[in-house]
């Protein structure tokens, strides 16, 4: 693998973001150190550049992707004393986190109001630090997530009209907006519903279970379910719902939208199959598959991907499969990895590395995702435990 493009560290103020700034790049360098492709050395000026300022603890700010919680991911994989004495630290004020945001999520619950994206989603919601605390073991505060995205699902009624729990009044840009009346139901994996999804099939198929679990991944499925146009291999989700398709229950969208990570046909197919396989429903894991490998053969889909990003583009359509082959009931999945990989190549060879150095756009997320697929490397370091592909 061509290392040549690896960035330096030469910009301020971005340290404690994994998104897209010197914490992402802090976890490439530790997963390079753990799977012996470079020295140990090489992590020390990203950790610095993570450490420079007093690290980000406002609750309401702090999501896995950014503050306490994106260093204290980071440093989950990079196993030194100082490491493990600092997430002692992290883990305790993190659990504070974890209780301060859900009691304001149950009291936003009682009082009837719809959330917003940033109350629940995985990049900066509850969601997120439920999968932290999944990935730590940290299991009062995971049980206490688990059981919020459990309430989270049961239905609300606005305006006399019946929504699911997760219906924000939210633009997509996480934000009210005139654009957006009446809100939307996000499926994507970053913002929306399957987020918790995929969060709450993997702690399930893990062992760690709450009341009503089983109860609201089956009622996100159907969900799923009634906005999924055709069936097989020709399958595919919108990203986003509107209040107007949702009152009519017709879906406007012309066709497939751009098959990536955070909103697309392979996020959401992915944490479907994660739910098929917690649930032992084989059928919902099948047409899970059949859909994502439909979506890899139709080039009107993979035409729509402009960048080699983990967030919307190449690297994460490739780590989604990635992960989703090593757990399908056939070969076919397999079978259309080393195709995928040479896609991802071209483009790369003919458009060049992104200008960020981040995980979600930039090269450090690019470089781990090739690290992960690169012929006879073994890589044991689940470092996509925060895209909850893992499983």
């Amino acid at each position: 693998m061509n290392i040549d493009a690896l960035p330096t560290p030469t910009r301020s103020g971005w340290g404690q973001s994994l998104y897209s700034g010197a914490a992402g790049v802090a976890l490439l360098h530790a997963v390079r150190a753990h799977t012996g492709e470079e020295d140990p050395d090489a992590l020390r000026p990203w950790a610095a550049a993570m450490l420079k300022g007093p690290i980000q603890a406002v609750p309401e700010a702090c999501g896995l992707y950014e503050g306490a919680p994106a260093v204290a991911y980071v440093l989950s994989f990079s196993h030194t004393n100082t490491a493990e004495r600092s997430l002692a630290t992290l883990d305790r004020y993190l659990a504070d986190v974890t209780r301060d945001r859900l009691g304001q999520a149950h009291t936003r619950i009682d009082g009837g109001a719809l959330p917003t994206l940033g109350e629940y989603d995985l990049i900066s919601g509850l969601t997120g630090l439920g999968a932290y605390h999944l990935h730590r073991s940290n299991q009062a505060e995971l049980g206490d997530t688990l059981a919020y995205l459990v309430r989270l699902t049961e239905p609300i009624t606005v305006d006399a009209q019946p929504l699911p729990g997760w219906w924000t009044s939210d633009s997509p840009d996480l934000k009210p907006s005139p654009r957006w009346p009446g809100g939307h139901g996000n499926l994507g994996v970053a913002h929306g519903i399957t987020g918790p999804l995929a969060l709450l099939a993997t702690a399930l198929r893990r062992g760690h279970t709450v009341p009503g679990q089983t109860r609201a991944i089956i009622r996100i499925c159907d969900w799923l379910d009634r906005w999924r146009t055709g069936t097989g291999s020709r399958a595919w989700w919108p990203g986003l719902i509107t209040r107007d398709e949702h009152r009519r229950g017709k879906l406007q969208s012309p066709g497939p939208t751009r098959p990536s990570w955070c909103y697309g046909t392979p996020g959401i197919a992915r944490a479907q199959q994660l739910a098929g396989l917690a649930l032992g429903d084989r059928d919902r894991q099948r047409q899970a598959e059949q859909a994502l490998s439909g979506c890899l053969a139709d080039d009107r889909q993979l035409a729509q991907l402009t960048d080699a990003s983990v967030c919307h583009g190449w690297a994460g359509l490739v780590q989604t499969v990635s992960r989703a082959a090593a757990d399908a009931i056939d070969d076919e999945l397999a079978a259309r990895l080393p195709h995928l990989n040479i896609r991802l190549e071209e483009h790369l060879d003919h458009n060049g590395l992104p200008h960020g150095a981040g995980l979600m756009d930039g090269t450090a997320g690019i470089h781990l995702v090739r690290l992960t697929t690169a012929v006879n490397t073994a890589v044991s370091v689940p470092w996509d435990h925060c895209l909850l592909l893992a499983g």
